[in-house]
């Protein structure tokens, strides 16, 4: 199955200057407010590095939006959406690629994706919490997924459910290419659901 065929890419680097011009945010003040270095916003700034997954949530908090927001402008919500396999949207990361399924455009509280990963690929070197519930689908090759201090292993075919309150992280441990699918429902209303906090480990 191929999971990347003719899907609209996102330019993270150039977006992320755009935001961050729009807020009148100067590199050294998001550097601040990130926790991430200026040289390491410069880098990605400029298209010469990925951001990893928490490092994309750590901006699009330090911004204060949502995370979908680097796929483009805030789309109109709808009740219903269909997303054709060449009109997702593909958003670049530190050894791997995110696939939107529509949860940027629908008006209800779920935010289903798909993840490329690379071998060695992880969600960063921060654990992540949220609100709502997380559900994840190995669809092929191997994922570990640290929840608390539970380590989790998937092969392809296997599920995890999980209240994402829990500190929780994930990687590759696989020598392969790892396809997932993850699917964040239940958030309180009002709530913008890839708006999640990132608690540093220490």
């Amino acid at each position: 199955m191929d999971f990347q065929r003719n899907a609209v890419s996102v330019n993270v680097g150039f977006r992320l200057r755009e935001l961050r011009e729009a807020r009148k945010i100067s590199m050294r003040g998001l550097a601040t407010k990130s926790g991430l270095s200026a040289n390491a916003l410069s880098m990605i700034e400029r298209g010469r590095n990925s951001p990893s997954v928490s490092t994309l949530y750590k901006l699009a908090e330090a911004l204060g939006i949502p995370i979908t927001e680097f796929f483009g402008p805030p789309a109109v919500k709808n009740d219903v959406i269909l997303i054709k396999a060449d009109e997702r949207t593909r958003i670049p990361l530190t050894r791997g690629v995110w696939e939107g399924l529509g949860g940027e455009k629908f008006s209800g509280r779920v935010e289903p994706f798909i993840m490329t990963l690379e071998s060695g690929a992880t969600s960063g070197q921060h654990m992540m919490i949220h609100t709502g519930d997380e559900f994840v689908l190995c669809l092929r090759g191997r994922l570990e997924y640290l929840i608390e201090k539970q380590l989790i292993e998937l092969e392809a075919g296997d599920s995890l459910l999980f209240a994402a309150h829990h500190n929780h992280r994930w990687r590759n441990t696989g020598n392969t290419v790892t396809n997932v699918l993850i699917v964040l429902s239940g958030f309180v209303e009002g709530e913008i659901p890839h708006s999640m906090q990132l608690k540093k480990l220490e």
